[in-house]
């Protein structure tokens, strides 16, 4: 019998038995009662495959966690609209040769089938960070693969002279691989066996292993029968624990312990897919690793997939292996017959395909828990457009789209800006949560004792360079800059080869060349905003230690250690023996520790000064707020650049602060220990101490709207309720004029101060480019207020049923009330007066160029009389005629309270005017009527009013039509002055008449 036959006539003795021994007796085929969450709790796809980077919308099914059972099995078919493109795997043929179809049995077909349903479910699982793109965003619905570059051994072997961009480079020879050419015969007509694709972090090889999976499950890849994947995390969780290849595949894999047999017979049409080889500590030398060909022999398993390599064990199959580049030497080159880089999106045409597919799904923008507001298609095709003229004009975004994940990144990042935010979610959560996609459980080498997390390592040295350039306010760094962080404190050979792999396998991550005109050949962050967070970071993990304080460290830790003893001793001593001295030297060793401690205290205030400092900078006063720059960065800005020859400006960091207090934030802090990088609770509260302290001094000052903003911004992403209310008690006054109050902005200030008690004096909302929408999100912080600014918004009458809510509220303090320049109309105005009529607080009230016309001021001075409490109404330029005007200044004159109506600007007659100045003038009492600037032969005196309002909206308002308006009240002044001879009218009539010939002159030099 050969050695072949042996093998197979093992393995069906081994099934065709009882199933007593081992592991083997997996009892029944239901997954929730496989024994592998039972031997195996810390083996995952998830936890192994999702720290590989790979294409951000195809990543995360791979965070699935074997451990949980699947109860039951669907139907297995394609996907929704499965869009493929460049290179699909489907596209393979079946290897010709003398293997025809294997598993033809029954029960074997039904199991290959129930593996299939298996694998299609758990590698369709979507974690919390993609289910923000819309409650039915599925994955596998779109695919942009990425460039595939054929390499060859001698280019692996040749050391890369550059820092940062080894993988950037083009070989002419080799054209790109497609998915379906990975296994092609090569040049000389010898079939593939081992393919070997290897990346950074980031280039997407999680991504095309899930593909292959999907497209396998999915009857696409009819080249293979089985396909067999194996995490090599959960391989390497178990240590040299005796396993043979039988056993490893049937506990993770139930239902193919009845195909096992003719796993020897299925040649290349089996495929082993081993995701992660950088976990494996695999010795291919003959005195590390015995020969086995036996697949039911157990071993350790980094001994079993070592025989697969060498093709010993099962030498027919076929075996795709990814790993990152500073692992590709632990196969030797002799038993891989191709190796792929995985470049990445090096294309800008695939960086814009990925954004259409990902930002153009049907509910993409819809708020979490039903909301019922999302982004319109207009909305997302604007957002598209700018992305992409963005990507054609400024390089950078470009080379950092090169990665798939930073394209994950981007698509996060404007889902947060511009569709409702799902509660919780911060900016520092969706970096944290990216990086955690990334690195998770990632270590820098696995054969290192000190299982050093890849992410901690991260934060020490490109945290420290990023540091360094916020503390001396630059971005761009030079090759010795770089060399100088990563290179910094390392004394030995270990440390010199951790340094190495990181450079391979993750510093391509964090840093790309510069492309902008100026700078080249100098590096930046791969995307801005990842400096401040690194920046951070290293702050917040206390990385950043002074000489001081490293001295300090030691000598407190030393105190602490003999302090007891020698204080022990010293006590006998001085009992014995009558010394002064020893009892002062008794109690220097109690306040060392003290001293030191307080050195640290004063090194974070140092910090937290520095932080706030960062975070109210006067030259930064007159910006855009953090949310329109980071906006502005990856959709670009509209209109001229500057020139190149010009003077750089000023960097701007304020989202570094921004970062700081959200890190700090228990979410973040949970994330973070996951990927090494522990923040200790302890630190925490003393950091947040700090920060409160210099808060409380500098936060009391008056800040200009977008200032304001940010400060509010940096309470949102720290997410501590009482931290922001005890540093927020002293605001009074929310001034947001003129600031864009998007939903994510309205939702900052809604989660900050909503949830105050002290009432505001003033809420300033004019401006603001708010919709019904942000009106109520907004409702809780308006309840708490007094003046209540809402001018020029844009408020309709949707909006007017929210305001009317408003005013009905048991809790609503509004005095002042403005909603001048909003197209309010009738219907608007209705909804206002219902409001107005169980409302006890609104004594102010202004509805200037509302829209109303003739019929909503009738229906005003009709339903006048239902609010007993308001003084003062201004319903001026609102296009009202004479019989409606003195219609309402009737009913003002008869209503109890009201002092004050303004008229001005309406389409009065001269008679209409003449009629009200009598009646506002008459001391019968009641309302004063204002309807122009005179009042009889004399000067208005709320001329001033009438033309600040003017003044104020000259742009907003028709030209024309106040043009028209300011000639007619220019003629009533002129006839007032030659109807008195008072010279002191005279001198007051002529001087509002030279503003008002002012006020002329502007429109008529505006082009109007």
């Amino acid at each position: 019998m050969t050695q072949k036959g042996r093998i197979e006539e093992g393995l069906s003795s081994a099934w065709t038995a009882t199933g007593k021994k081992g592991v083997l007796s997996v009892p029944g085929s239901s997954f929730s009662r496989m024994r592998w969450g039972c031997h195996f709790p810390r083996t995952s796809w998830g936890s192994g495959l999702r720290r590989t980077p790979q294409l951000p919308d195809e990543r995360i099914s791979f965070l699935i966690q074997w451990s949980w059972p699947f109860k039951g099995v669907h139907p297995l078919g394609p996907p929704r609209s499965f869009v493929r493109h460049h290179g699909n795997s489907a596209d393979s043929a079946p290897t010709p040769g003398r293997h025809g179809q294997l598993f033809r049995s029954i029960s074997a077909t039904e199991a290959i089938e129930r593996h299939r349903r298996n694998l299609t479910e758990w590698f369709s699982r979507l974690p919390r960070e993609e289910r923000q793109f819309g409650p039915t965003f599925a994955l596998d619905t779109v695919h942009v693969d990425p460039v595939i570059r054929e390499t060859t051994p001698d280019e692996l072997l040749r050391p890369s002279t550059e820092l940062a961009t080894g993988h950037q480079r083009t070989q002419a020879g080799l054209p790109p691989l497609a998915l379906s050419q990975l296994f092609d015969p090569d040049a000389c007509g010898r079939r593939m066996q081992t393919v070997v694709l290897y990346g950074t972090v980031g280039t997407g090889k999680s991504t095309l292993v899930r593909k292959m999976v999907l497209d396998w499950c999915y009857g696409r890849l009819p080249a293979f029968e089985l396909l067999i994947p194996f995490s090599c995390e959960d391989l390497s969780s178990l240590g040299p624990t005796p396993a043979s290849l039988c056993q490893l595949v049937t506990q993770r894999y139930t239902p193919l312990k009845e195909v096992l047999p003719l796993m020897t017979a299925a040649g290349p049409r089996l495929l082993f897919v081993l995701h992660g080889l950088e976990h494996l500590n695999l010795d291919f030398r003959l005195a590390g690793t015995g020969l086995c060909n036996d697949p039911e022999e157990p071993g350790a398993p980094a001994a079993i997939m070592v025989n697969l390599l060498r093709k010993y064990m099962l030498p027919e199959a076929s075996i795709l292996v990814t790993t990152r580049p500073s692992a590709i030497g632990r196969i030797p080159s002799k038993y891989v017959g191709r190796y792929g880089e995985i470049c990445g999106f090096s294309d800008t045409n695939l960086q814009k395909l990925y954004f259409q597919l990902r930002l153009n799904q049907p509910d993409c923008g819809y708020g979490a828990g039903g909301t019922g507001v999302s982004v319109t298609p207009a909305q997302r095709d604007n957002l598209i457009q700018m992305l992409s003229r963005n990507l054609e004009g400024h390089h950078q975004i470009a080379a950092a789209c090169f990665l798939p994940s930073y394209c994950w990144l981007v698509c996060a990042t404007l889902h947060f800006l511009h569709a409702p935010t799902p509660a919780g979610q911060t900016l520092t959560s969706i970096y944290t949560s990216f990086l955690r996609l990334n690195f998770s459980g990632e270590t820098l080498d696995s054969a290192h004792p000190s299982n050093l997390s890849l992410m901690s390592y991260a934060a020490r040295t490109m945290g420290k360079l990023a540091y360094e350039g916020v503390s001396s306010r630059k971005t761009y760094f030079s090759e010795e800059d770089v060399r100088g962080c990563l290179e910094a404190g390392i004394k030995t050979e270990e440390e010199f080869q951790l340094l190495q792999i990181f450079r391979r396998d993750a510093l391509r991550f964090f840093l790309a060349p510069c492309v902008e005109p100026g700078h080249l050949g100098t590096f930046v962050f791969t995307v801005p905003a990842m400096q401040e967070y690194l920046a951070a970071l290293y702050i917040v993990l206390g990385l950043r230690k002074t000489a001081l304080q490293r001295v300090g460290k030691e000598v407190v830790e030393f105190a602490g250690r003999v302090g007891e003893d020698v204080s022990l001793v010293l006590g006998i001593v001085a009992k014995l023996l009558p010394l002064r001295i020893l009892p002062l030297l008794f109690n220097l060793l109690k306040v060392v520790p003290r001293v030191f401690g307080r050195m640290v205290s004063k090194s974070r205030e140092a910090v937290a000064q520095a932080m706030v400092l960062e975070m109210f900078r006067e030259e930064d006063y007159y910006n855009d707020d953090v949310l329109d720059q980071m906006g502005a960065s990856i959709l670009g800005v509209e209109g001229p650049r500057r020139h190149p020859d010009e003077p750089p400006e000023d960097e701007v960091f304020e989202l570094f602060p921004m970062f700081m207090g959200g890190l700090l934030s228990a979410h973040n802090r949970a994330v973070l220990a996951q990927l090494g990088c522990p923040i200790k609770n302890l630190d925490a509260l003393e950091n947040a101490q700090a920060i409160k302290k210099k808060l409380g001094k500098l936060g009391r000052q008056v800040l200009p709207p977008s200032e304001l903003l940010d400060h509010l911004f940096f309470h949102y992403e720290f997410q501590n309720q009482r931290f922001s209310a005890e540093v927020l008690g002293s605001l009074r006054q929310l001034n947001l004029a003129g600031v864009r109050m998007t939903p994510l902005k309205c939702t900052v200030v809604a989660s900050v101060l909503g949830s105050g008690r002290h009432p505001l004096d003033e809420v300033n909302l004019a401006s603001c480019q708010l919709d019904p929408a942000g009106l109520h999100t907004l409702m809780p912080v308006l309840l708490r207020a007094r003046k209540l600014g809402l001018q020029l918004n844009n408020l309709g009458p949707e909006a007017c049923r929210d305001l009317r809510d408003l005013l009905l509220h048991e809790q609503c303090q509004i005095t002042t009330l403005r909603l001048s320049n909003n197209p309010l109309t009738t219907a608007g105005v209705g909804l206002l007066m219902d409001g107005l009529a169980g409302n006890t607080s609104v004594t102010h009230l202004s509805l200037l160029h509302t829209d109303l016309g003739d019929e909503g001021l009738e229906l005003l001075a009709a339903q006048l009389d239902r609010n007993k409490q308001l003084q003062e109404l201004n319903v001026a330029y609102n296009g009202a005629g004479d019989t409606v005007a003195l219609a309402l200044a009737k009913a003002a004159r008869e209503h109890p309270s009201l002092e004050l109506l303004h008229l001005y600007f309406n389409e009065l007659s001269s008679e209409g005017r003449q009629v009200l100045r009598d009646l506002g003038g008459s001391g019968e009492g009641g309302a004063r009527v204002v309807a122009s600037l005179t009042e009889g032969t004399a000067v208005s005196e709320y001329w001033s009013v009438i033309l600040s309002e003017v003044q104020r909206n000259l742009n907003s308002w028709d030209p024309v039509r106040v043009q028209r308006h300011l000639k007619l009240l220019l003629r009533d002044l002129e006839d007032s002055r030659g109807a008195t001879l008072n010279p002191w009218r005279k001198a007051q009539l002529l001087r509002v008449e030279n503003e008002v010939k002012t006020l002329l002159e502007q429109l008529g030099s505006s082009g109007h």
